[in-house]
């Protein structure tokens, strides 16, 4: 049975429960004694209070570690009550000792580069491929930092004295590559390793157990699960937990309230989504892999509801050839979406570090909902005979069934 950690961040200690009783659980202990069974919601953006000594004091202590304030909430910008149900769930379901939540998983990823180039540490180690967006902000320098991207055998090479960083995705967006985190993380040594688990959740891997430090998720994804909320979260220690705050507190990312409602929302279905999901995707993996049109099938080993999968033909045409799922970016929505990263999530990327990557213009990657698999199938097979076919047997292998490539 999965167990997560028993820290309690809003006081409640209890025996170690199963993933999916966290998942409804978290966040949530105090509710009964309060007579309430649905978390409020908090849209307040001030706090009165009369003691304003005791404000002063409660700001220094802030200011001096960054530790959550003892007592009633200040100002919106510092802290939200309905925002830190939703962390103390997912550093629950993570196994951490806190998390600090975002108003993007780029504004997320942002604050730990600030976080670590305030102490002169500007230097990031990074593996390829990452989401779009997270490439082209370490390559392009755009908060000061320097990037060197190598991979996952040559981080500790790679490593400086000034070297702040180290970043992975594993399964990596889009190609679903995975790294070895527990190796990766013995090859960082002192310094923090982050990884963005975005595509797998807690349901599937917790990457504190393996020595992570910092756990990125775009929780815009799978944590919200709808579609219907734009946010990103890092799970860590408290200290660095601190930290991450002050800058959140001084840049202004802060996360909506409401965003922090359906965030908890979401996480209570997340372990039912995520495992239904990744049933249908690994159905729709084996369909892939053993049609013509179909040059290669990506797939995790450790499962997920991500497939990325490479065709013969024209991938544009497959785009505009579904009717049933939904051609647009992001993912792990409770709808099947479609996209092509070489013309949107990764086009930011040059396109020779692209295709080094693995991204090739071939590649089209797909999101699983919850629709039935043979609808999907047939919309796939639809959009599919557009594509000019090959003979069978051409899909590359690294698994002996399906035919997958990793």
């Amino acid at each position: 049975m999965d167990t997560t950690s028993t820290r309690a961040h809003d006081g409640v200690r209890t025996a170690p429960r199963a993933l999916a009783t966290e998942a409804v659980h978290a966040g949530r202990d105090d509710l009964a004694r309060q007579g309430l069974h649905a978390p409020p919601i908090d849209l307040s953006t001030t706090y009165p209070s009369y003691d304003s000594r005791g404000e002063a004091a409660r700001i220094d202590a802030f200011a001096t570690t960054g530790a959550e304030p003892d007592g009633p909430p200040v100002y919106g910008r510092l802290g939200n009550p309905t925002v830190a149900r939703f962390e103390t769930a997912l550093a629950r379901l993570e196994g951490t000792e806190a998390a600090v939540a975002f108003a993007s998983g780029m504004a997320a990823l942002s604050a730990v580069l600030l976080v670590r180039g305030s102490m002169g540490l500007r230097h990031v180690v990074a593996v390829r491929p990452l989401y779009g967006c997270s490439d082209h902000l370490l390559t392009a320098g755009l908060l000061g930092s320097e990037v060197t991207w190598t991979d996952p055998a040559g981080v500790a090479d790679a490593l400086r004295p000034d070297t702040g960083l180290v970043i992975v995705e594993s399964p990596a967006n889009p190609t679903l590559a995975e790294v070895d985190l527990r190796a990766v993380a013995h090859a960082c040594g002192s310094v923090p390793l982050l990884v963005d688990n975005t595509f797998a959740t807690p349901v599937l891997q917790r990457p504190a157990e393996h020595g992570a430090r910092l756990v990125l998720h775009s929780a815009t994804k799978y944590l919200g699960g709808h579609g219907d909320v734009l946010a990103g979260v890092v799970a860590c220690d408290e200290e660095f937990a601190g930290r991450l705050r002050q800058v959140r507190f001084a840049t202004g990312g802060v996360l909506h309230p409401l965003a922090g409602y359906l965030l908890l929302r979401g996480l209570s279905t997340l372990p039912v989504r995520v495992r239904a999901a990744s049933a249908t995707a690994a159905e729709l993996v084996r369909r892939l892999a053993a049609d013509p049109r179909v040059a290669r099938v990506h797939y995790p080993r450790i499962g997920g509801a991500m497939v990325a999968f490479e065709v013969y033909g024209d991938p544009h045409e497959v785009i505009a050839g579904v009717r049933l799922i939904t051609p647009a970016v992001s993912l792990g929505s409770v709808d099947t979406l479609i996209q092509h990263p070489a013309s949107i999530s990764h086009r930011i990327v040059d396109a020779d570090d692209r295709r080094g990557a693995g991204v090739s213009d071939q590649l089209l990657r797909m999101s699983v909902g919850l629709e039935d698999v043979d609808d999907l199938w047939s919309d796939l097979d639809r959009a599919l005979g557009r594509s000019p076919e090959r003979g069978a047997g051409n899909c590359a292998s690294n698994h002996e069934a399906p035919a997958l490539a990793n």
